[in-house]
């Protein structure tokens, strides 16, 4: 856990330069291409999360209902304020807990695309405790954070382990190395729910129910 008003959190000194992976990964998602790309959780399936047609084929390559929203993904905290409006309340949760394998949903600004929340005016924020994922979500903005497999399949904590029906449609994989495994918590600290337990749930729990604001 950590606060972005204490020190730079992206993972790369300001002078640094991504990896030719990250950079290739980013160019693609510039062009409208989707890639793969490893998380502190599970490898991810992104696109420009503001394009509209990159998020439709995230949603084709999933074989996802469009009613099932996906989450934004964002290199450090303050980079989410840029897209969303949260309360002080879930301003003092994403600080407490991002970067980190919790996707925090709050109100999304009218410049994130409804295709990417199921037309709802709220998204998930993930902002990956991983320093590959970060300084590809640096590099490319703001990407759709969602697993990189087929709905109803298992998550992928590989690249070796990718459903070939998802590596036929990605333009990039940036190859982390094993991940860890366990899907990120989702939590609405506004209305105190934990919509899905995963990582670091006993944790957001008890903020939940004692919160410092």
């Amino acid at each position: 856990m950590t606060d972005d008003d204490e020190h730079d959190d992206s993972g790369l000194a300001a002078d640094d330069d991504p990896t030719p992976p990250v950079r290739r990964a980013a160019s693609a998602v510039a062009a409208g291409s989707l890639v793969v790309y490893p998380t502190e959780t599970v490898y991810g399936l992104g696109a420009d999360a503001l394009d509209e047609a990159a998020v439709e084929r995230v949603f084709e390559t999933k074989r996802r209902d469009r009613d099932d929203p996906l989450s934004l993904g964002v290199g450090r905290v303050d980079g989410a304020f840029a897209h969303t409006r949260p309360t002080e309340r879930a301003t003092a949760f994403m600080r407490a807990f991002l970067p980190g394998p919790v996707t925090v949903v709050v109100e999304r600004d009218p410049a994130v695309p409804a295709v990417l929340t199921g037309g709802r005016d709220r998204v998930g924020v993930r902002v990956p405790d991983h320093p590959v994922a970060r300084a590809l979500l640096e590099a490319a903005g703001p990407l759709t954070a969602t697993s990189a497999n087929v709905s109803g399949s298992g998550s992928v904590t590989r690249v070796d382990d990718l459903d070939d029906r998802v590596r036929d449609r990605v333009a990039a994989v940036v190859d982390g190395g094993e991940t860890g495994g366990a899907e990120s918590t989702v939590v609405d600290p506004d209305a105190g729910t934990i919509h899905r337990r995963g990582a670091m749930a006993g944790a957001v729990e008890a903020w939940l129910d004692d919160p410092p604001v």
